[in-house]
């Protein structure tokens, strides 16, 4: 796929009628996975755009479209109650990714390429494979904390703040509303986090306009629409085994570009 156009010096991407096709159909695409499974915008369109842009601006541009998306399932009953249990997680996931000393989604963006696919690749196997997920009971504190800094670690170099996020979530057998407030809020927070880590690079890094976000932002409330009607129609356990194969496939062309 070819590479986005930039303007002058690089300081934002060039939103010439390829680029705003790419980058429409790249959140479409991605609004549309989330209307159905509630999840995985900033998943999927950071694996897109990682194979056209510069991961660091595939990052700049997904923020806003992941917070404005994901607002909504943040409301709800539970959040006083996930607060108390997930706080570890959510400090340990804010504070690796701001102050990871590892390397980040800046400069040419290669070994982000190649951690990026290969976090894709493992989230894919993962959610094919299914494993059995363990019952941390006492010890959930402390496993939370971990989860968060590892997230945060991946979040730092990748932009993508899956795992193990998810697969901890999911160890702790939530109901299903609360689980979903729980990714909500989770995914708020990481994304909010992935904005101070990448305050602190060049902004040629980022090489972004406001067209770009706009667009992108637009476009995938537009899939979130369409993937609302299309839920009613699929099985959703269907529809997520099929996306686990895509990240699958989608890990592997990218640690391939980044080789």
């Amino acid at each position: 796929m070819a590479m986005v156009k930039t303007g002058p010096a690089r300081d934002h991407v060039a939103m010439d009628p390829q680029n705003v096709a790419l980058v429409a159909s790249v959140f479409v695409a991605a609004g549309l996975v989330k209307g159905v499974s509630g999840m995985g915008l900033p998943t999927l369109s950071m694996a897109l755009l990682g194979l056209f842009m510069p991961p660091a601006a595939a990052a700049a541009l997904m923020v806003l479209p992941s917070l404005a998306t994901n607002l909504s399932q943040c409301t709800g009953p539970y959040v006083r109650t996930l607060a108390q249990r997930l706080w570890p997680m959510w400090v340990g996931l804010v504070v690796v990714t701001v102050f990871s000393p590892t390397p980040d989604l800046g400069g040419s963006g290669a070994h982000a390429r190649l951690a990026l696919g290969l976090v894709l690749t493992a989230y894919g196997a993962w959610g094919l494979s299914k494993p059995e997920l363990p019952d941390f009971g006492r010890q959930a504190v402390a496993a939370g904390a971990v989860a968060g800094a590892l997230s945060g670690g991946l979040t730092a170099a990748t932009g993508v703040f899956v795992m193990p996020l998810v697969p901890y979530l999911q160890s702790l057998r939530l109901q299903k509303e609360e689980f979903i407030q729980a990714l909500g809020l989770s995914f708020t927070i990481a994304t909010l986090a992935l904005v101070l880590r990448l305050g602190r690079l060049p902004r040629t890094d980022l090489a972004i306009g406001f067209e770009a976000v706009a667009i992108a932002t637009a476009a995938a409330f537009f899939g979130l629409w369409a993937g609302g009607l299309l839920r009613r129609y699929m099985q959703p356990a269907t529809f997520q085994r099929g996306l686990y194969m895509v990240f699958v496939l989608l890990g592997a062309i990218t640690i391939w570009k980044a080789l």
